[in-house]
């Protein structure tokens, strides 16, 4: 579990988790100071666009069968809501539907969806019914009176494009079609580009390593141009196995930076190959990052379900997923906003002002603990800066002491 503060007097930065108000989850101290230097890159998965009104990798499919197969869809949505039961249908369904609603009922979307297109359109390829129909359902959304538009980007696009300055460069990856991050950029300011598929550059710490970097394909701007995605199991067999484009940038990027996955679940099949390609270089080699993902549960956390996450090499960072997961979307704003990269500086010396003004012994552990990442996480002159902020502010004699320790600690290469 997490240590809060107070729960084990002698804990470090190391071992601490830092909540950035209420309603926001618990996130690792040492987390947060590998974004401050620019180590962090952030891999988004389909939960990121659901509040857009996208559909995760399962409400794809689905959807997929509904316009393309309607008594198949039928079986599949009666065994969703019948304890995995599927409805007899007359006439009765040929034995490959059948397999493919096996499959799905397994959660092995990705393969679904390629016995699917092998069915539909006889071969896979960059243009068939179902890869273009797959596409189509991800350019346009609808509301309750069955009008379309196109998807708008959400508060989790926005916070994570800030989140993924890493100075002087706008990174994150992610395993979407969409272009919902661009559209969240800043509209001034430097353009963040797209890259796709074998164009993504090469993981590095300069700027050239850059962009939304689409590493399982985007839709074209153009919908009557061909969309190259990874989305069937053949599809992620030929970028994970045979080319192994996907898994050799995955592992030169977990080696530069702590890699920290957004909108996914445990069983989503892009998750599965992610974590396959990290695990597989991680076995053998220690040089690679620590990598978090947000994972979103019922309050309490669910113990077996953070074990199954850390079995697979991943530190969780459990959020409660109620409210349409709002915690997580509250956690990331937050974040974003006092993020010393590309964050907001009068909120960040508002929050110092705001409680050092009070003893240090009358506030929260966890609002102590906040400062002392601000100051912590700070270069020295900035350090120096925000000192002399506190102290115009009337901070007393526990503030400043802390503060100096701080220093000290710096003094000492120990943070």
């Amino acid at each position: 579990m997490p240590i809060v503060g107070s729960e084990v007097a002698a804990a470090t930065y190391e071992d601490r988790w830092l909540s950035f108000g209420a309603g926001a989850a618990l996130v690792p101290e040492r987390l947060l100071r590998a974004h401050a230097r620019g180590k962090v890159l952030f891999v988004t998965g389909a939960g990121t666009s659901r509040a857009s009104g996208l559909p995760d990798f399962k409400g794809l499919v689905l959807e997929a069968y509904r316009q393309l197969d309607g008594p198949l869809f039928a079986s599949v949505s009666h065994a969703l809501g019948n304890g995995g039961v599927a409805a007899p249908q007359v006439p009765p369904l040929s034995h490959k539907q059948s397999a493919e609603v096996t499959r799905f009922l397994a959660s092995d979307y990705d393969v679904a969806l390629g016995m699917l297109e092998r069915r539909v359109d006889g071969a896979t390829g960059a243009s068939t019914k179902v890869r273009d129909k797959v596409c189509e359902i991800l350019r346009s959304i609808k509301d309750a009176h069955g009008h379309t538009s196109p998807p708008k980007p959400s508060q989790i696009h926005r916070s994570l494009v800030r989140l993924a300055e890493r100075g002087g460069a706008t990174t994150i990856v992610t395993t979407n079609f969409d272009r919902l991050l661009q559209s969240a950029a800043p509209r001034k300011g430097r353009r963040v580009r797209t890259h796709a598929l074998g164009a993504i550059p090469r993981p590095g710490r300069g700027s050239a390593f850059a962009g939304v970097l689409h590493i399982h394909g985007v839709l074209s701007l153009d919908p009557t141009e061909l969309s190259d995605v990874v989305v069937t199991d053949q599809d992620f067999g030929e970028f994970y196995l045979r080319r192994r484009v996907v898994p050799d940038f995955i592992y030169d990027a977990a080696r530069l930076f702590h890699l920290v996955l957004v909108g996914y679940s445990a069983n989503d099949a892009p998750m599965r190959y992610l974590l396959n390609a990290v695990a597989a270089d991680g076995s053998r080699f220690d040089d690679l990052k620590e990598r978090f993902a947000f994972v979103g549960m019922p309050v309490p956390n669910n113990e077996v379900t953070i074990e199954d996450w850390k079995g697979r090499g991943i530190t969780p960072i459990p959020y409660d997923d109620s409210d349409n997961h709002s915690q997580l979307g509250t956690t990331l704003s937050r974040w974003a906003e006092l993020s010393p990269l590309n964050g907001a500086p009068r909120k960040i010396d508002a929050l110092v002002r705001r409680i050092v003004r009070q003893p240090r012994s009358s506030v929260t552990q966890g609002e102590r603990d906040l400062v002392d990442h601000i100051f912590r996480r700070s270069a020295f002159n900035e350090r120096l800066r925000l000192a002399g902020l506190a102290s115009d502010a009337g901070a007393d004699a526990d503030w400043l002491g802390a503060i100096v320790g701080i220093g000290g600690e710096a003094d000492k290469g120990t943070i």
